[in-house]
């Protein structure tokens, strides 16, 4: 396939001079090293040390956390956290105050604390336990985890002393032994940790490790049959450019049954949460036929996710965007979908998103998120995403794709701990394919009321619409990229994320 074919080239310099091709790898391999630097920057030496014994029954958690420095407060991320917490002190026996979400001492500086939370009750105000075995819980550390602030880029480890037959899962980076890492990261939304009987593996795929807890519904067994299911829609990830981007995902699988999520899909909901490390949530019903999850796009969509950094929720039709047309085009590589339903899936999208809100731009709708926006959301940064493809292919002769560009990227840059901006990614991939492709396309449609033209691209692969069903031609100079997009083959195996 065209994302295994290695580096492209470049144009021939300007006039054909020496001097301009060395100018113009200069500044590449300068940007490139700038970004490899920003992506590796050290982090402040030191940590905090929390350990957390969990009770057998599952009902209190009892919180040691030592800070590496003395410091003015100690803060949980929600509100709510005031509502499970007591018996709150200092190590050294210090009274201490909780105002609102913060714990703090009467001369400003607390470097240990203790207290206990009521993790029963926390969880009871979660809507992923709805649906679980009273042997499990997920519950954010949101509500039960006060740390220093560590913004300054000071991990805390956590270790867990668990009773027997109780296991836990976290989204953070695993250090063996039931400890784990809290990095810096973007924090989009409540990540979960997982206490109780659930079943939790490791399953490799290219490049990395998953860590899988999949959880107990109610008077039921926890569905194992779907751990393949899950492991192959992250390998289809692979099919890109030859590993997953993140070389220790984690992965939770909630079985909420049919009716109760009010949808007939095998995978009604899922999501992908950055909050200290990278996790996926995929909300299943265990009790649909396999075949209908490997024929649903979920999950595919979400590990897709990904392929980017944390992209502003301002400018999220562009991350969701690359995950609607990976999951089709990835699909269509493992052979899930063949050719014709994959450009079917993405023309009957394009047309979902173009006939959404007409009088937004992406930017305006995702800012906004008005009502029927949704599809603009989805489908503009889709297109954007298509149309980049098909020019990187066409400009390098078939040496460049969206798949080596967002390749390298993930070599640089991901995981990354940082928020991105539209802008900024954009800029970053024009960098690395040495060429001007996708700031041009952002600065045509960002802000543009519309939507991409995607038709005239199709139009150019040989794809025509025909009584609205879409119809491969070899009536087009570019019908080889098109084939190309789609193609099963295997890519070249890449290294190991060196990070």
């Amino acid at each position: 396939m065209t994302g295994s074919r290695g580096r492209r080239h470049g144009r021939p310099p300007p006039d054909g001079t020496v001097v301009s091709r060395m100018i113009l790898i200069a500044k590449r391999e300068c940007v490139l090293t700038l970004l490899v630097l920003l992506a590796i920057a050290p982090h402040a030496v030191g940590q905090h040390e929390c350990s957390v014994d969990v009770d057998p029954r599952l009902s209190r958690l009892e919180i040691t956390l030592e800070a590496d420095r003395p410091v003015s407060r100690f803060t949980a991320r929600s509100s709510r956290a005031s509502r499970y917490v007591d018996a709150i002190s200092g190590c050294a026996g210090e009274r201490l105050t909780l105002r609102g979400r913060s714990i703090e001492s009467r001369d400003g500086r607390i470097d240990c604390i203790r207290y206990s939370v009521d993790l029963r009750a926390a969880a009871s105000s979660d809507r992923r336990n709805a649906t679980l075995d009273r042997g499990n819980l997920l519950v954010s550390p949101s509500l039960w985890l006060w740390q220093p602030d560590t913004r300054d880029g000071t991990d805390t480890v956590v270790r867990f002393a668990l009773p027997d037959d109780v296991a836990v899962s976290a989204p953070w980076q695993a250090l063996g032994d039931d400890r784990y890492a809290i990095r810096p990261s973007p924090r989009s939304a409540s990540a979960a940790v997982a206490f109780g009987t659930f079943h939790s593996t490791e399953r490799e795929i290219p490049g990395a490790t998953l860590r899988i807890a999949v959880m107990k519904p109610r008077g039921e067994r926890a569905p194992l049959a779907l751990l393949d299911w899950v492991v192959d829609a992250a390998s289809n990830v692979a099919l890109s450019y030859g590993r997953f981007p993140n070389p220790e995902p984690h992965v939770i699988v909630v079985p909420v049954g049919g009716s109760r999520w009010g949808s007939s899909s095998p995978v009604p909901f899922g999501r992908v949460i950055r909050d200290g490390g990278e996790s996926v949530e995929l909300f299943v019903n265990q009790n649909a036929a396999l075949d209908r999850f490997y024929d649903d796009w979920t999950a595919t969509h979400e590990f897709s996710h990904f392929m980017l950094p944390y992209v502003s929720w301002r400018q999220r039709w562009v991350s969701e965007g690359f995950a609607q047309y990976y999951q089709n085009v990835l699909l269509a590589r493992a052979g899930q979908y063949d050719t014709q339903r994959a450009w079917q899936k993405l023309y009957e999208g394009f047309e979902r998103g173009r006939r959404a809100r007409p009088e937004l731009s992406p930017n305006e709708a995702a800012e906004q998120r008005p009502r029927g926006a949704t599809m603009k959301i989805y489908w503009a940064g889709a297109a954007l995403a298509f149309e980049a493809d098909v020019e990187l292919r066409r400009r390098s002769g078939g040496t460049r794709s969206l798949d080596t560009v967002l390749g390298e990227f993930a070599d640089c840059c991901l995981p990354s701990e940082e928020t991105w901006s539209g802008e900024r990614l954009f800029r970053a991939l024009d960098d690395i394919a040495g060429d001007t492709v996708f700031m041009p396309l952002y600065e045509r449609y960002a802000d543009a009321e519309g939507f991409p033209d995607y038709a005239s691209v199709m139009t150019s692969l040989g794809l025509e619409i025909r009584g609205g069903r879409v119809v491969e031609t070899d009536a087009a100079g570019l019908a080889g990229i098109r084939d190309e997009i789609m193609s099963a083959e295997a890519p070249v195996e890449r290294p190991p994320n060196p990070q």
